[in-house]
Protein backbone atom coordinates (compact mmCIF):
# COMPACT_ATOMS: atom_id res chain seq x y z
CA UNK A 1 0.00 0.00 0.00
CA UNK A 2 2.87 2.38 0.80
CA UNK A 3 4.48 1.54 -2.54
CA UNK A 4 1.26 2.21 -4.40
CA UNK A 5 0.83 5.50 -2.55
CA UNK A 6 4.36 6.55 -3.45
CA UNK A 7 3.79 5.67 -7.10
CA UNK A 8 0.48 7.57 -7.11
CA UNK A 9 2.19 10.55 -5.53
CA UNK A 10 4.94 10.47 -8.11
CA UNK A 11 2.42 10.22 -10.92
CA UNK A 12 0.51 13.20 -9.53
CA UNK A 13 3.68 15.26 -9.47
CA UNK A 14 4.57 14.19 -12.95
CA UNK A 15 1.11 15.01 -14.27
CA UNK A 16 0.60 18.46 -12.73
CA UNK A 17 4.02 19.73 -11.76
CA UNK A 18 2.65 20.62 -8.33
CA UNK A 19 3.91 19.27 -5.02
CA UNK A 20 0.98 18.11 -2.92
CA UNK A 21 0.72 19.89 0.43
CA UNK A 22 1.22 18.18 3.76
CA UNK A 23 -1.91 17.15 5.57
CA UNK A 24 -3.91 20.14 6.81
CA UNK A 25 -2.02 22.65 4.63
CA UNK A 26 -3.35 24.61 1.69
CA UNK A 27 -1.47 24.51 -1.61
CA UNK A 28 0.76 27.49 -2.34
CA UNK A 29 -0.73 29.11 -5.41
CA UNK A 30 0.45 32.12 -7.35
CA UNK A 31 -2.65 34.33 -6.80
CA UNK A 32 -1.98 35.04 -3.07
CA UNK A 33 1.61 35.96 -3.89
CA UNK A 34 0.38 38.28 -6.61
CA UNK A 35 -2.12 39.82 -4.19
CA UNK A 36 0.62 40.50 -1.62
CA UNK A 37 2.82 42.02 -4.28
CA UNK A 38 -0.08 44.20 -5.44
CA UNK A 39 -0.75 45.33 -1.85
CA UNK A 40 2.92 46.19 -1.33
CA UNK A 41 2.93 48.11 -4.60
CA UNK A 42 -0.11 50.11 -3.46
CA UNK A 43 1.60 50.94 -0.15
CA UNK A 44 4.72 52.10 -1.97
CA UNK A 45 2.63 54.19 -4.36
CA UNK A 46 0.67 55.76 -1.48
CA UNK A 47 3.87 56.66 0.35
CA UNK A 48 5.41 58.08 -2.83
CA UNK A 49 2.29 60.22 -3.30
CA UNK A 50 2.61 61.53 0.28
CA UNK A 51 6.27 62.36 -0.35
CA UNK A 52 5.34 64.35 -3.44
CA UNK A 53 2.45 66.06 -1.63
CA UNK A 54 4.68 66.98 1.32
CA UNK A 55 7.15 68.59 -1.07
CA UNK A 56 4.40 70.36 -3.00
CA UNK A 57 2.95 71.90 0.17
CA UNK A 58 6.31 72.91 1.62
CA UNK A 59 6.48 70.53 4.60
CA UNK A 60 9.83 69.75 6.21
CA UNK A 61 9.00 66.05 6.55
CA UNK A 62 6.42 63.58 5.32
CA UNK A 63 3.58 63.30 7.89
CA UNK A 64 3.61 60.09 9.89
CA UNK A 65 0.88 57.52 9.32
CA UNK A 66 -1.45 56.99 12.28
CA UNK A 67 -1.86 53.48 13.73
CA UNK A 68 -5.08 51.57 13.02
CA UNK A 69 -8.17 52.57 14.98
CA UNK A 70 -8.15 50.79 18.35
CA UNK A 71 -10.39 47.73 18.46
CA UNK A 72 -11.17 48.49 22.10
CA UNK A 73 -12.13 52.14 22.49
CA UNK A 74 -10.71 54.02 25.48
CA UNK A 75 -13.10 55.01 28.24
CA UNK A 76 -13.73 58.74 28.00
CA UNK A 77 -14.26 60.61 31.26
CA UNK A 78 -14.72 64.27 32.09
CA UNK A 79 -11.43 65.97 32.85
CA UNK A 80 -10.95 66.80 36.52
CA UNK A 81 -12.08 70.33 37.19
CA UNK A 82 -14.32 70.42 34.12
CA UNK A 83 -17.34 68.80 35.81
CA UNK A 84 -20.69 70.45 36.49
CA UNK A 85 -22.96 69.68 39.44
CA UNK A 86 -24.51 66.25 39.03
CA UNK A 87 -22.35 65.43 36.01
CA UNK A 88 -21.98 61.69 36.68
CA UNK A 89 -25.35 61.24 38.40
CA UNK A 90 -27.19 62.75 35.42
CA UNK A 91 -24.91 60.86 32.98
CA UNK A 92 -24.11 64.07 31.12
CA UNK A 93 -21.72 63.93 28.13
CA UNK A 94 -18.04 63.86 29.13
CA UNK A 95 -15.99 67.03 28.64
CA UNK A 96 -12.35 66.28 27.82
CA UNK A 97 -9.21 67.77 26.28
CA UNK A 98 -7.18 64.60 25.74
CA UNK A 99 -8.12 61.06 24.72
CA UNK A 100 -6.56 58.41 27.00
CA UNK A 101 -4.26 56.45 24.68
CA UNK A 102 -0.68 55.25 24.47
CA UNK A 103 -0.67 55.81 20.72
CA UNK A 104 1.57 58.71 19.78
CA UNK A 105 -1.23 60.56 18.02
CA UNK A 106 -2.89 63.94 18.27
CA UNK A 107 -6.29 64.96 16.88
CA UNK A 108 -6.91 68.03 14.72
CA UNK A 109 -10.29 69.76 15.13
CA UNK A 110 -11.42 72.84 13.19
CA UNK A 111 -14.18 75.19 14.35
CA UNK A 112 -16.93 77.39 12.89
CA UNK A 113 -16.70 77.40 9.05
CA UNK A 114 -16.01 81.07 8.25
CA UNK A 115 -13.18 80.54 5.73
CA UNK A 116 -13.87 78.25 2.77
CA UNK A 117 -10.45 77.91 1.17
CA UNK A 118 -10.36 75.36 -1.70
CA UNK A 119 -6.57 75.09 -1.33
CA UNK A 120 -7.11 73.74 2.19
CA UNK A 121 -9.33 70.92 0.88
CA UNK A 122 -6.76 70.02 -1.76
CA UNK A 123 -3.93 70.05 0.75
CA UNK A 124 -5.67 67.79 3.25
CA UNK A 125 -6.84 65.41 0.53
CA UNK A 126 -3.37 65.08 -0.99
CA UNK A 127 -1.64 64.65 2.38
CA UNK A 128 -4.32 62.23 3.69
CA UNK A 129 -4.50 64.06 7.02
CA UNK A 130 -7.68 63.37 9.08
CA UNK A 131 -9.51 66.08 11.00
CA UNK A 132 -12.90 66.78 12.55
CA UNK A 133 -15.03 69.85 11.77
CA UNK A 134 -17.27 71.63 14.30
CA UNK A 135 -19.63 73.85 12.32
CA UNK A 136 -21.82 76.86 13.11
CA UNK A 137 -25.00 77.20 11.06
CA UNK A 138 -24.84 80.91 10.26
CA UNK A 139 -21.29 80.55 8.87
CA UNK A 140 -21.79 77.55 6.60
CA UNK A 141 -25.09 78.54 4.98
CA UNK A 142 -23.34 80.53 2.26
CA UNK A 143 -21.64 77.43 0.84
CA UNK A 144 -23.06 74.10 2.00
CA UNK A 145 -21.32 72.36 -0.89
CA UNK A 146 -17.87 73.19 0.50
CA UNK A 147 -18.54 71.11 3.60
CA UNK A 148 -20.22 68.40 1.55
CA UNK A 149 -16.92 67.97 -0.30
CA UNK A 150 -15.23 67.74 3.09
CA UNK A 151 -17.67 65.05 4.21
CA UNK A 152 -17.16 63.14 0.94
CA UNK A 153 -13.45 62.97 1.83
CA UNK A 154 -14.28 61.24 5.13
CA UNK A 155 -14.43 64.21 7.50
CA UNK A 156 -17.08 64.03 10.24
CA UNK A 157 -19.18 67.21 10.52
CA UNK A 158 -19.99 68.04 14.14
CA UNK A 159 -22.07 70.58 16.10
CA UNK A 160 -20.86 74.07 17.08
CA UNK A 161 -24.36 75.66 17.47
CA UNK A 162 -26.49 77.64 15.04
CA UNK A 163 -25.27 81.16 15.84
CA UNK A 164 -22.15 80.72 18.01
CA UNK A 165 -23.47 82.45 21.19
CA UNK A 166 -21.97 82.47 24.68
CA UNK A 167 -24.13 79.61 25.93
CA UNK A 168 -23.92 80.11 29.73
CA UNK A 169 -25.60 83.48 29.21
CA UNK A 170 -28.70 81.78 27.77
CA UNK A 171 -31.54 79.87 29.38
CA UNK A 172 -31.77 76.10 29.10
CA UNK A 173 -34.47 76.38 26.42
CA UNK A 174 -32.43 78.87 24.38
CA UNK A 175 -29.34 76.66 24.59
CA UNK A 176 -31.37 73.66 23.51
CA UNK A 177 -32.64 75.59 20.46
CA UNK A 178 -29.06 76.41 19.50
CA UNK A 179 -27.80 72.85 19.85
CA UNK A 180 -30.81 70.88 18.62
CA UNK A 181 -31.31 73.35 15.78
CA UNK A 182 -27.78 72.65 14.55
CA UNK A 183 -28.37 68.91 14.91
CA UNK A 184 -31.37 69.19 12.59
CA UNK A 185 -29.50 71.40 10.11
CA UNK A 186 -26.57 69.00 9.79
CA UNK A 187 -28.91 66.03 9.46
CA UNK A 188 -30.95 67.80 6.77
CA UNK A 189 -27.94 68.96 4.75
CA UNK A 190 -25.49 66.11 5.33
CA UNK A 191 -27.62 63.12 6.29
CA UNK A 192 -26.45 62.37 9.83
CA UNK A 193 -26.95 63.88 13.28
CA UNK A 194 -23.63 64.52 15.06
CA UNK A 195 -22.59 62.74 18.25
CA UNK A 196 -19.97 65.41 19.07
CA UNK A 197 -20.56 68.98 20.19
CA UNK A 198 -18.16 71.79 21.05
CA UNK A 199 -19.57 74.83 22.86
CA UNK A 200 -18.50 78.20 21.43
CA UNK A 201 -15.44 79.61 23.24
CA UNK A 202 -15.28 76.33 25.17
CA UNK A 203 -17.81 77.84 27.61
CA UNK A 204 -20.63 75.78 29.12
CA UNK A 205 -22.65 75.16 32.27
CA UNK A 206 -24.91 72.38 33.49
CA UNK A 207 -27.78 73.58 31.30
CA UNK A 208 -25.47 73.33 28.26
CA UNK A 209 -24.66 69.69 28.90
CA UNK A 210 -28.28 68.86 29.76
CA UNK A 211 -29.39 70.42 26.47
CA UNK A 212 -26.62 68.64 24.55
CA UNK A 213 -27.67 65.28 25.98
CA UNK A 214 -31.32 65.98 25.14
CA UNK A 215 -30.27 66.72 21.55
CA UNK A 216 -28.44 63.39 21.19
CA UNK A 217 -24.88 64.53 21.90
CA UNK A 218 -22.57 61.88 23.38
CA UNK A 219 -19.22 63.72 23.72
CA UNK A 220 -18.06 67.29 24.33
CA UNK A 221 -14.40 67.49 23.25
CA UNK A 222 -12.55 70.70 24.07
CA UNK A 223 -8.80 71.08 23.35
CA UNK A 224 -5.35 71.05 24.89
CA UNK A 225 -3.54 73.15 22.27
CA UNK A 226 -4.55 75.72 19.67
CA UNK A 227 -2.65 76.32 16.44
CA UNK A 228 -2.72 79.47 14.31
CA UNK A 229 -0.98 80.38 11.07
CA UNK A 230 1.83 82.06 13.03
CA UNK A 231 1.96 80.41 16.47
CA UNK A 232 0.83 77.75 18.96
CA UNK A 233 -0.96 78.24 22.28
CA UNK A 234 -1.10 75.70 25.12
CA UNK A 235 -3.42 74.81 28.00
CA UNK A 236 -0.76 72.91 29.97
CA UNK A 237 2.10 74.56 31.85
CA UNK A 238 4.74 72.36 30.13
CA UNK A 239 3.78 73.71 26.67
CA UNK A 240 4.20 70.27 25.10
CA UNK A 241 2.17 67.82 23.03
CA UNK A 242 0.95 64.67 24.77
CA UNK A 243 -0.42 61.39 23.34
CA UNK A 244 -4.12 61.82 22.63
CA UNK A 245 -4.15 65.62 22.78
CA UNK A 246 -6.93 67.42 20.93
CA UNK A 247 -5.69 70.41 18.93
CA UNK A 248 -8.03 73.28 18.05
CA UNK A 249 -7.86 75.60 15.08
CA UNK A 250 -10.40 77.60 13.04
CA UNK A 251 -11.54 78.11 9.48
CA UNK A 252 -9.72 81.42 9.00
CA UNK A 253 -7.92 83.36 6.26
CA UNK A 254 -5.68 86.39 5.88
CA UNK A 255 -8.44 88.78 6.83
CA UNK A 256 -8.29 87.42 10.41
CA UNK A 257 -4.93 85.61 10.59
CA UNK A 258 -1.30 86.25 9.76
CA UNK A 259 -1.55 83.68 6.99
CA UNK A 260 -3.80 81.17 5.26
CA UNK A 261 -5.24 77.81 6.27
CA UNK A 262 -2.48 75.97 4.37
CA UNK A 263 0.01 78.10 6.34
CA UNK A 264 -1.65 76.92 9.55
CA UNK A 265 -1.61 73.26 8.48
CA UNK A 266 2.06 73.59 7.53
CA UNK A 267 2.89 74.91 11.01
CA UNK A 268 0.78 72.19 12.62
CA UNK A 269 2.27 69.29 10.65
CA UNK A 270 5.86 70.47 10.89
CA UNK A 271 5.66 70.47 14.69
CA UNK A 272 3.75 67.25 15.28
CA UNK A 273 5.84 65.29 12.75
CA UNK A 274 9.14 66.61 14.15
CA UNK A 275 8.05 65.44 17.61
CA UNK A 276 7.15 61.96 16.35
CA UNK A 277 3.36 62.31 16.38
CA UNK A 278 0.90 61.15 13.76
CA UNK A 279 -2.51 62.75 13.26
CA UNK A 280 -5.34 60.39 14.18
CA UNK A 281 -9.05 60.52 13.51
CA UNK A 282 -10.83 61.58 16.72
CA UNK A 283 -14.00 59.63 16.00
CA UNK A 284 -11.98 56.39 15.69
CA UNK A 285 -11.18 56.59 19.41
CA UNK A 286 -14.71 57.32 20.63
Amino acid sequence: MLTLAAIASGCAQGDSGRIPPAGGQQPLDAPPARALDSYASKLRAAHAARVVAAQRWGLRRVPLTAPPAPAKKPRIRTREGFEVDGHRRRKLPPVFTTVPTRDKVVFLTIDDGAEKDPAFLRMMSELKVPYSAFLSGYLIKGDYRYFERMQDAGVVLNNHTLRHPYLPGLSYRAQKREICGMQRLIEKRYGKRPALFRPPFGSYNRATLRAAKACGIEYVPLWNEEVFADRWEYREWDRKLHPGDIVLTHFRGRDQWQGTMPDMIRRFLNKVTAEGYAVGRLEDYL
